[in-house]
């Protein structure tokens, strides 16, 4: 693959270690500091000059320094004459801040589209994502941007791993999710349930209303992030309480700030599996329960089929039974 430089940003090096290996290429060099101030610098350590960048940055541990790093390394290659700079953020920050839910946050911001602005202003040709919080985030940009899915591989980890998944029920934990464990629970032949939840307040949950049938089968709740885990491991309960022989959680993005960790040690989860998109390592060793799915070989892929010109949809449309 010529004329192609890869670049780790620091939030997650391992996860970009592995997409460059899959590639068969090296990380570009890359050295960012802090002055005293706390300012964030960046130099790139080789010419980029005509080349297809791609810089692999993660929107988690801290968001906001390690997405003003990753808007400088994108600066710093367009004014370096790269031909064409891609931004891969397998966690997109700020998703969740998509829109103004009610009248009375009328004054709310909308910062996933600020930062949507923010990116195409720091000069990116491109962005690849996984699992956006809410797809029209890719309105927000005039640019184009391959939103990925983790569905093969969560695909994959059930039929590998949960010995009893044709007596599966797929339960999404939000309305917001039906669509998602809907196209899993097709793809198994399997049944879907969800669960209506009423929030008091961000990140606490009122109420919640099971509508679907789990008695005596395997309850598989899927999702596409997770943060303080309030909300799954309440729906756990209610699983279990209408007759859920087993109960396992699959997210795209284990965030798992604040009491996260002691909530899940402390549920009826089988196992809660996440992807690699947020590095996980600390949080394995703290908590049994969680297992990791590696996601590189899609990220890998949609970059080798973007440098090429071929279809990034394609790695979706035709992923076998």
């Amino acid at each position: 693959m010529p004329n192609i430089k890869i670049f780790s940003g620091s939030s997650h090096q391992d996860l970009s270690q592995k997409i460059a290996d899959r590639l068969g290429l090296e990380l570009g060099k890359v050295v960012t500091k802090k002055f005293s101030n706390q300012e964030t610098c960046v130099e790139i350590g080789e010419s980029v000059r005509g080349e297809d960048v791609y810089i692999v940055q993660s929107g988690c541990g801290e968001i906001n320094d390690n997405l003003m790093e990753l808007l400088i390394m994108i600066n710093a290659c367009k004014i370096a004459s790269a031909s064409r700079v891609t931004a891969v953020i397998p966690c997109f920050p700020y998703a969740r801040q998509d829109k103004k839910d009610k009248v009375r946050d009328s004054r709310a911001p909308i910062s996933a589209k600020l930062v949507a602005n923010m990116l195409s202003v720091a000069g990116a040709d491109h962005i690849i994502t996984m699992d956006l919080h809410a797809s029209q985030i890719q309105g927000f940009f005039d640019i184009p941007v391959d939103n990925l899915y983790a569905e093969p591989a969560v695909l994959k980890w059930i039929k590998e791993n949960i010995a009893e998944w044709k007596n599966c029920t797929i339960v999404s934990p939000d309305a917001g999710g039906a669509k998602r464990v809907t196209s899993i629970a097709d793809r198994l032949n399997v049944d879907f349930a969800l669960i209506h939840k009423e929030r008091k307040k961000a990140n606490e949950v009122d109420r919640m209303v099971l509508v679907g049938d789990v008695k005596d089968r395997v309850a598989i709740l899927v999702d596409d992030m997770a943060d303080t885990c309030g909300t799954i491991c309440h729906a756990a309960d209610k699983l279990v309480s209408a007759g859920a022989t087993k109960v396992y959680a699959i997210l795209t993005h284990g965030i798992f700030s604040g009491p996260a960790i002691s909530r899940i040690n402390n549920a009826c989860f089988e196992a809660v599996v996440v992807t690699n998109t947020i590095p996980q390592e600390d949080k394995m060793k703290q908590c049994p329960k969680i297992q990791v799915i590696d996601i590189s070989m899609i990220l890998a892929e949609a970059i080798r089929r973007t440098h090429n010109g071929e279809s990034v949809s394609y790695l979706f449309s035709h992923v076998p039974l």
